[in-house]
């Protein structure tokens, strides 16, 4: 059986505390209404990012969604320049022209999130096939949720994928809801990872809220495609505790039961491996605090380099832009 060591599990909830607390920042200023974007926010899905990030080299290629501030801050990209982004700032990541939904930082592989739903996915494939082409060693990683797994475009990929044995991983967080529809509103079968063995492709289905378990299924597929044994389908079971876009929670609008969010709260990723954390004795309950005061004091020089950097020239609007 594979293990983690010790130096990764604190990675691993370094890599989720960092996510968690970024968003929290978020929730805590956004009625301010100075931050002008849509938000949505990957709070309670935290241990995704981090268990398949924590395998990628800053060469790798990652490929996000609208729900994205996770997987970019758990890839290793600059906090100041995604703060800077949220603000329409000129030393954001686009350089304040994308927000919150079109993060891109090539320098480490983020290549570029869509709003539209499943859009990400052939691109990741696209990306990975370049690779092959190129005979480069990076692979590459397509985060969607199982809303985009309504779409043909994910049949599309797969089949591609396999036929081409490209090095590409799909990670697809099924945290049950597209907007507000629940996947039993949607789909026949629950079993999304199902969907890649039509295709001959790996495919797994685990509990997206257990780091250890991502981490290990995500160094499995990640190595095949090192490798050049294709690609691999994982799906992570987890939720979202906030609403499908902002600060708030959806069960305050009547599209949720509350109770349910409340169910899942209890398997709170970040709180479950402290647990173990602590149990193993990895940290102590002050070595905890001072990783997370790390993080803070991080999160607190970001904001204020973002807000102190200035907004793009009417004279950029059409600059990097391509007609």
């Amino acid at each position: 059986m594979l293990r983690v060591d010790k130096k990764t599990k604190i990675e691993l909830l370094r890599l989720m505390e960092r996510s968690r607390l970024f968003e929290e920042k978020i929730v805590s200023v956004y009625g301010k209404q100075d931050m002008k974007t849509p938000v949505h926010l990957y709070i309670g899905q935290e241990a995704v990012a981090a268990g398949v990030c924590a395998h990628l080299k800053r060469a790798d290629y990652i490929f996000s969604t609208h729900r994205n501030h996770g997987h970019y801050l758990s890839k290793g990209a600059d906090m100041a320049s995604l703060v800077a982004e949220l603000y329409g700032r000129q030393t954001g990541c686009s350089k304040g022209k994308g927000g919150s939904m079109h993060f891109v930082d090539a320098s480490f592989g983020c290549m570029g999130t869509t709003a539209i739903v499943g859009g990400c996915i052939p691109l990741a494939v696209g990306a990975a096939l370049a690779a092959k082409v190129k005979k480069e060693s990076r692979i590459s990683v397509a985060f969607f949720g199982d809303g985009a797994a309504d779409e043909g475009v994910l049949q599309e990929s797969l089949n591609f994928a396999a036929l081409h044995k490209l090095p590409v991983v799909f990670v697809c967080e099924n945290n049950y809801y597209a907007t507000n529809s629940h996947q039993a509103a949607r789909h026949a079968r629950e079993n999304i990872a199902k969907r890649g063995q039509a295709f001959g492709i790996h495919s797994f289905r685990h509990d997206g809220n257990n780091v250890e378990a991502v981490y290990i299924a995500a160094r499995k597929a990640v190595n095949r495609a090192r490798r050049g044994l294709g690609p691999t389908l994982l799906e992570f079971t987890t939720y979202r505790w906030k609403g499908h876009v902002g600060p708030d929670c959806d069960h305050l609008k009547g599209c949720r039961p509350q109770a349910e969010l409340e169910s899942w709260q209890k398997f709170c990723p970040i709180e479950a491996y402290k647990k173990i954390i602590l149990k193993e004795h990895i940290l102590e309950q002050s070595g905890i605090d001072s990783l997370c005061a790390g993080i803070s004091a991080e999160i607190e020089a970001a904001w204020a380099k973002a807000l102190s950097a200035p907004y793009p020239q009417a004279e950029e609007l059409y600059k990097d832009v391509y007609r």
